[in-house]
């Protein structure tokens, strides 16, 4: 949830009035120019070019041009003004009159124009060249239409310009600079088309200017520093371009500057606090980053000079680079738009807000964002008296503590109030029904305790609510059922309890999100749920709620997320849940749910995640729509389920088949065994003749569709080239490849035959992995045995690629990785559940193949080195369950001279958690895969069980990473513990 933008367009709005009064024809003396006369003769030149202009009209919905014609004099058509001495045309006035169609090239034949008004029409193709002729044109507006093409360079031969405003067209190429031309030129527009190319620098000779718009262009290049000389410009525009470099310092000292805009741009540059700004008349200042398409980085200190700008109504400088303190803005009475937001502004401590209270006396505030910056110290209680003009409030993100002021509720006309990720604590001001005109609050990561306030319920115009993550404890208010309008509501990861309202669940304007997950909540879903017919995702997991899925569930239609994990939720799912056809997640695991799994969910198209996990769930599990992906469905801890895809690990379902139904098996049987033998026999003969003639030969692991060579092999990794290798180890390396065949992106693993040990290796591997299935081992394809080009023996292994990485790449991304750092971090219940599935894995190995396994490449042994035995794997296991929770390599520089990972670790426990655990975990909102809302911060590792639970774990990898190999755990001891401590976190007690 972010804040409104609503400030933005309020802004613009406030701009564009402003540029409106700039970009318009009165002031420049243009409206006492000739006006109509008596008929006294006629012209045809004109009366010629007029009718060729109305012959390119194909649209006149107010039938304007239907009186052009020979009835009466062409002076006296409606739009048409011509001098009195001569009666030649000197004005064409026909904006915004709907007309439709592209221009004449005989406009350039009237000759005496000194006035083109096209305005507001749908004029459309480019402008003619021959506008250049038009040698006494004064003004010449085409705003708002779609005119093409490029600016004509000739129009500089119209020496009498005064005004020139193409805005809010299809321009493209260059802006001419051959415009610099036009010395008596006041006013210039060309924003909102898609000019390129740079600024150019002899517009910076047009010293009557006035005004000049480009934003909203793809203009790039620097503000040309002649623009410095430009005395009488008032109203200065080039934001929304690419235009980079710093501003001419002169600029800043044009006096007559009213409006400044230089937003979303990339401009750069560094200001100093002492700068003189000398804008006495200053009015709108903005250098804003907006959105995500560029990002001004200037930085320094907001100069004081500034302030002093007594007329300032619009100060924009979010999303730069500013630092420092704030200075105060007590002359700027008529300040009424106000974004510091995005900077690195403050010192995170006391004082840095003091700034806010010099704005008590402003009587026309109406949009205040300071957010995303380093601001510190107590909520400021002089907020309570800001002017009652106050629409929007955004202190988000911040080190703002405190509590919210009563006094808040002061603010009757405050619309957005934006407080989140901040340490904010104490109550909910009861007074906060008092801001009755409130359409968006939200508090969520916080520190705030006790009750929501019932008054709530009087914020009937609310949009969204968002409260999660904070200390919140008490009912639900059912107060809220009074705010119709409301589209999201958040109150996940508090202490809330009691029943859920059925006046909340009955709230048929929720469409985005209802989320009360990971609370207190008891009793029943109500049947009202039924009415939430438009909401997108509901989630109330994570909480102790009870009895029968309520079958009138099916009538939220437009869900796309259903969150009912770790519920005491019992009975079947119900039939009417097949009208969800939109479902895109569902998880019901870690309840009581009974009864067979409905075939209407292999039906749902949209559904890529399916969590059943953990229930009493019977019979037979579909093989088709989402249960035929394994790392989509997960079924796990239901021991009466049979059946499904391999990869689930389920057993066969027993069933009773008729003496047919017999017989055609036992025909398919005996017909895959003759395959299968044939199949066998062809491959023998194959081998050996391969064998003979010293050609590499292929072994096919069971069931492989590979029938792969050494060449295959170069060609796929691209001659094994390093930019492929994906590592490296005692016996060989492992390098990423492409079949030609068909595309797919595989692992090959090559022996490296100089060590005397990596033959047999290879060999054992075969042996081994022919026979093993695992969800969490990677599956192998195909084994080549044979010799490359220089006659050398050649072995290696084919695998599945892995295309998300390996593990190490998750817990230590590297940067410059082709995916953002963040998005490369595993969080707390992540990794809690891939320890889980390593386990799982070690301990199929050890105990449920034939022949024990043992892994060997799960890490090296870290100077622990024993015999090769599962004591060892679990050794391995024990370090890299330590290092998955400290983030920390065993190998790090840090770990020398008699101190390792495990002694660090040790040597904390069970005080120091905080000290040693992964800097990313203390900050993470996480999800695991039941859907689990969790938060491990510093302030609930304050909480028994999350620091009993931490603790555990690390006495796991202590355990499994002893230096006596009998006292280390079992793998199958290690999954129950694990398990445990994970049940326990879902549902704690």
């Amino acid at each position: 949830m972010e804040p409104s933008k609503k400030h933005f367009q309020a802004s613009s709005s406030f701009f564009l009035l402003l540029l409106l009064s700039f970009f318009n024809l009165q002031g420049l003396n243009l409206l006492s120019l000739a006006t109509a006369s008596p008929v006294v003769r006629r012209n045809d030149t004109d009366q010629q070019a007029l009718l060729q202009f109305k012959a390119k009209m194909t649209g006149d919905q107010l039938k304007i041009m239907e009186s052009w014609n020979s009835s009466i004099h062409f002076c006296q058509w409606p739009g048409v003004r011509c001098g009195r001495k001569h009666q030649r045309v000197t004005k064409l006035e026909l904006g915004f009159l709907k007309l439709s169609g592209s221009l004449s090239p005989y406009i350039g034949n009237l000759s005496f124009l000194r006035e083109l008004d096209l305005a507001g029409n749908s004029f459309y193709n480019q402008i003619p060249q021959e506008i250049g002729g038009l040698r006494r044109l004064e003004a010449l507006d085409l705003t708002n239409n779609s005119v093409s093409g490029e600016i004509p360079s000739n129009l500089s031969a119209c020496s009498k310009l005064i005004l020139v405003d193409m805005t809010n067209n299809q321009l493209t190429g260059e802006i001419p600079s051959s415009l610099g031309l036009l010395s008596n030129l006041k006013v210039l527009g060309f924003f909102h088309n898609r000019l390129i190319g740079s600024i150019p620098p002899s517009l910076g000779n047009l010293s009557s200017l006035e005004k000049l718009g480009l934003q909203n262009n793809e203009l790039s290049g620097i503000i040309p520093e002649a623009f410095g000389q430009l005395r009488n410009l008032s109203l200065f525009s080039i934001s929304g371009n690419a235009i980079s470099g710093i501003v001419p310092i002169a600029m800043f000292n044009l006096s007559n500057i009213r409006g400044f805009d230089i937003g979303i741009n990339k401009i750069q540059g560094t200001l100093r606090s002492d700068l003189e700004i000398n804008m006495p008349h200053l009015e709108y200042f903005s250098v804003l980053k907006a959105g995500l398409q560029w990002e001004n980085q200037i930085s320094g200190q907001i100069p004081i000079s500034i302030f002093n700008a007594t007329y300032l109504n619009v100060l924009e400088l979010n999303g730069n680079r500013f630092n420092g303190n704030v200075p105060s803005l007590e002359k700027l009475d008529k300040l009424y738009d106000l974004e510091l937001g995005q900077n690195y502004l403050g010192h995170g401590r006391e004082g840095d807000l003091h700034f806010l209270c010099s704005l008590v006396n402003n009587t026309s505030l109406e949009f205040l964002y300071i957010g995303e910056n380093n601001f510190g110290g107590e909520f400021p209680e002089c907020i309570s008296n800001f002017p009652k003009t106050l629409l929007q409030l955004g202190i988000y993100n911040n080190k703002i503590s405190g509590r919210i002021p009563e006094g808040i509720g002061n603010l009757i006309n405050l619309e957005l109030l934006v407080v989140f990720k901040n340490q904010l604590s104490g109550p909910i001001p009861f007074n906060i029904g008092r801001l009755q005109k409130l359409k968006i609050f939200l508090a969520y990561m916080n520190f705030l305790s006790r009750i929501i306030p019932h008054s709530i319920g009087n914020l009937t115009e609310l949009i969204q609510l968002g409260l999660n993550f904070n200390y919140l404890q008490g009912s639900i208010p059912s107060s809220l059922g009074n705010c119709k309008n409301l589209h999201l509501m958040d109150l996940s990861s508090n202490n809330l309890s009691g029943a859920i309202p059925p006046e909340v669940l009955g709230l048929p304007s929720l469409s985005i999100i209802l989320n009360l997950s990971s609370n207190d909540l008891t009793s029943e879903l109500s049947v009202e749920v039924e009415k939430l017919k438009n909401l997108g995702t509901l989630d109330v997991s994570e909480n102790r709620l009870s009895g029968l899925l309520p079958e009138n569930l099916g009538s939220c239609v437009s869900l796309e997320k259903l969150f009912l994990e770790g519920n005491l939720f019992e009975g079947p799912i119900p039939s009417s849940l097949s009208s969800l056809r939109g479902l895109e997640a569902l998880d019901l695991s870690n309840n009581n749910l009974s009864g067979g799994i409905p075939k209407f969910l292999v039906r749902f198209g949209a559904l890529k995640y399916l969590n059943l996990s953990f229930n009493d769930f019977e019979g037979v599990i579909p093989s088709e729509g989402v249960f035929k992906n394994a790392s989509a469905t997960f079924v796990e801890g239901n021991s009466k389920l049979c059946g499904g895809i391999p990869e689930l690990h389920l057993s066969r379902c027993n069933s009773k088949t008729s003496a047919n139904t017999s017989l055609k098996l036992k025909i398919r049987i005996i017909v895959v065994i003759l395959g299968v033998t044939l199949v066998f026999f062809i491959f023998l003969f194959i081998w050996f003749r391969k064998k003979k003639e010293q050609k590499p030969t292929i072994t096919h692991v069971e069931n492989s569709l590979l029938q792969l060579s050494y060449q295959s092999i170069l060609r796929a990794t691209n001659g094994f080239s390093p930019q492929n290798l994906v590592g490296s180890g005692s016996f060989g390396s492992v390098y990423k490849g492409i079949l030609e065949a068909n595309g797919a992106v595989v692992a090959v693993k090559v022996f490296n035959l100089l060590n005397h040990r990596a033959s047999r290796s290879f060999l054992v591997e075969c042996e081994a992995l022919k026979n093993i299935r695992h969800r969490n081992l990677v599956k192998v394809l195909t084994a080549i045995s044979g010799i490359d080009y220089k006659g050398n023996d050649f072995k290696a292994l084919v695998y599945e690629f892995m295309e998300n990485g390996s593990l190490e790449d998750w817990l230590h991304p590297v940067v410059g990785m082709n995916k953002p750092e963040t998005m490369r971090n595993l969080n707390f219940f992540q990794r809690l559940n891939v320890a889980i599935d390593v386990a799982h894995a070690l301990e199929y190995l050890h105990h449920r193949c034939e022949t024990p396994i043992i892994h060997c490449d799960l890490k090296p042994k870290y100077g622990m080195g024993s015999e090769l035995s599962t004591n060892g794997d679990v050794y391995s296991y024990g370090i890299l369950l330590l290092e998955m929770l400290t983030g920390k390599r065993p190998t790090n520089e840090r770990f020398k001279e008699g101190l390792s990972l495990r002694n660090f670790v040790k040597a904390a426990l069970p005080d120091r958690v905080v000290e040693i655990i992964d800097p990313i975990l203390l900050q993470e909102s996480v999800r695991g895969g039941t859907a689990a809302n969790i938060t491990l911060n510093e302030n609930n590792l304050g909480n028994d069980i999350h620091l009993q639970c931490l603790n555990s774990i690390f006495e796991i990898g202590l355990t499994c990473s002893t230096e006596s190999p009998s006292e280390r755990m079992d793998m199958s001891n290690v999954i129950t513990k694990l398990c445990s401590i994970r049940d326990k976190l879902l549902h704690p007690t």
